[in-house]
């Protein structure tokens, strides 16, 4: 696919590690004090090849997107609750709209494949790539050329909230039945069994949840020999994932703070890694999701995220809830004194 191929990530030049570690490392402070908030100070900083890195208007894209294989009934809600819900988004009803107020993020919504028409609002991006993709227990979700729309759509939307001077952005998404497609792409992208994978979603019963659990092993024996990441985004991803894979791959690549947050989001990172590794360097994990499937795939990329609050619900929350500890990290990075200038002893 030759758009893929243009999404190359540079890696981050490492010049100016050793002078951030020293800035870092002359605060007054014992060394290491600040645990995590010196991690995330000094990745920021070699993002931004800065010795005083700054996050610039703040946004959160919420990518919607339908499921065909909701019909199968893998969800506890209705698929007409994904429209019901980008409309919450759009009155500014819903969690993610609370937390990004408090915190003065943007925020972006962007209709990437939901089967509903919307009527015109600023917040809203009708990118619709589709009403929805195919049922994947029955056929692929998508052909290669939606597929690549769907990218296309993520990295657009990244490169216009770039020239608003954007430089970390979070993604977000909605879609009923999007976590089994979260849980069969990190089962094969992963090599893992899928039991490790599944997760009870929007809130399952046990019978609910081994119906889904039954109807996704049927899929997985339906594609056994699914190996690039193109092929298995294609085959069970939804509209909203591929185009936050698009868009993870454009912020990384406009060398942009990448803010990744549950279930979901991860997932669609997890493709977009496997694709450029090199995007390593730019994510930041925001938090751990109750989802099993999110805490082992966190464990597989050895990620360290900010926040265990037991949350679960994707739309962006867990980049919004974090956001304020990355500002707390550049602020005793750029602002706290160091022993020299405090006139503090260091020790001996």
């Amino acid at each position: 696919m030759e758009f893929i191929r243009r999404l190359r990530v540079p890696p981050i030049d490492d010049t100016l590690d050793a002078a951030l570690h020293q800035k870092i490392d002359q605060k007054t402070k014992p060394l290491g004090a600040l645990g995590q908030l010196e991690r995330l100070a000094f990745q920021v900083a070699r993002i931004q090849g800065s010795m005083t890195p700054t996050l610039k208007n703040p946004y959160i894209l919420v990518f919607a997107g339908d499921h065909g294989v909701a019909k199968s009934g893998v969800s506890a809600y209705p698929q007409d609750v994904t429209w019901q819900m980008v409309h919450n988004f759009l009155q500014g009803g819903a969690a993610i709209n609370v937390f990004a107020r408090q915190h003065n993020i943007s925020m972006r919504v962007i209709d990437a494949g939901v089967n509903h028409e919307f009527e015109d609002h600023p917040q809203l991006v009708k990118g619709k790539i589709g009403p929805g993709t195919a049922n994947f227990l029955e056929q692929p979700a998508m052909s290669e050329e939606l597929c690549e729309k769907a990218l296309r759509l993520g990295a657009a939307q990244v490169d216009a909230i770039a020239e608003e001077g954007c430089n970390v952005l979070g993604f977000g998404e909605m879609g009923i039945g999007n976590t089994s497609s979260a849980s069969m792409l990190m089962s094969y992208l992963l090599d893992v069994p899928l039991e490790h994978c599944v997760g009870r979603g929007t809130g399952l019963s046990d019978e609910q949840f081994e119906h889904k659990v039954k109807l996704l092993q049927q899929a997985a024996e339906k594609y056994p020999n699914l190996k690039s990441p193109i092929d298995i985004l294609q085959t069970f991803a939804g509209f909203e994932i591929v185009a936050m894979v698009g868009g993870i791959l454009r912020a990384a690549q406009n060398r942009m703070l990448v803010l990744i947050d549950g279930f979901i989001a991860t997932a669609a990172y997890l493709a977009a890694y496997k694709l450029a590794p090199a995007i390593g360097e730019y994510a930041i994990f925001c938090h751990r999701s109750m989802e099993q499937g999110h805490q082992h795939m966190l464990e597989a990329l050895k990620a360290d995220p900010i926040l265990k609050m037991d949350l679960r619900l994707g739309e962006g929350t867990g980049c919004a809830l974090a956001y304020p500890l990355l500002q707390s990290s550049l602020n005793f990075f750029n602002e706290m004194a160091s022993f020299a200038d405090a006139g503090v002893s260091e020790k001996s």
